[in-house]
């Protein structure tokens, strides 16, 4: 029985070390073939830059947003008419969830789980009561989408910032942090705004400009600090 104990500790030990560490990796690297064939799976990273120059690291305290997808939930209603059993009727009542598309309740099971989780299917994603609850980064790793001729994509592992779980869940799984930031299913703390966030909010400000509700002088200060996030390439 130690012998099995100490192989089991020995082996453990090994696959740990083994396993690389990436200090900073950003959304060019995980794109860059001459990099990301260079990386095994479940490689840890403790800092990440988003295709936005946004960052997150191990450590960060983040938000959840608000979810981008929903669930539809069916339960079989049924009932007896009259005082003795002649005849019963059944019905079907549909009920509509809000549910994060890239948040997983629980930790990853493996590679195979992570992949199921990408294209929806068996996973329990986190429903909406979890919106607005503060979580803590306690893990970052890069996987490859498929074999290592791929790109990569990052998994972050959330625990609660009072060390309790997220109700049965010790911890959430973000099954791919680059979309999860950019869609605002998770928040930062020093979020950029994106190019597509800038116009909108410039061409609602000329609206309201237009309609009188804002000065001249207000639009042009928003104009000229939103122009570099604007023209940038």
């Amino acid at each position: 029985m130690k012998r099995i104990i100490l192989i089991i500790i020995v082996f453990t030990g090994t696959s740990l070390s083994a396993q690389k560490v990436i200090d900073s990796l950003t959304y060019e690297n995980t794109q860059d073939i001459k990099f990301f064939k260079k990386i095994k799976n479940r490689a840890l990273v403790k800092k990440y830059t988003t295709i936005n120059n946004n960052v997150i690291k191990v450590g960060d305290t983040v938000i959840l947003g608000t979810p981008t997808s929903q669930e539809l939930n069916s339960r079989m209603l049924s009932g007896l008419y009259g005082e003795k059993v002649k005849f019963g009727y059944a019905k079907t009542r549909s009920t509509t969830i809000k549910t994060y598309e890239f948040i997983k309740m629980g930790r990853p099971a493996g590679f195979g789980s992570i992949m199921n989780a990408l294209v929806g299917e068996d996973e329990i994603m986190a429903s909406n009561s979890l919106k607005n609850t503060k979580a803590i980064v306690k893990e970052i790793k890069a996987y490859h989408r498929g074999s290592k001729k791929k790109p990569l994509f990052l998994v972050m592992i959330l625990g609660e910032i009072n060390g309790r779980a997220f109700g049965l869940n010790k911890y959430l799984s973000v099954m791919d942090t680059e979309l999860a930031i950019e869609s605002s299913e998770i928040l930062l703390k020093n979020r950029k705004m994106t190019r597509e966030e800038a116009i909108l909010e410039l061409k609602e400000a000329k609206t309201l400009l237009d309609l009188e509700m804002i000065t001249l002088k207000k639009f042009q200060e928003l104009k000229k600090k939103l122009r570099p996030i604007i023209m940038k390439q």
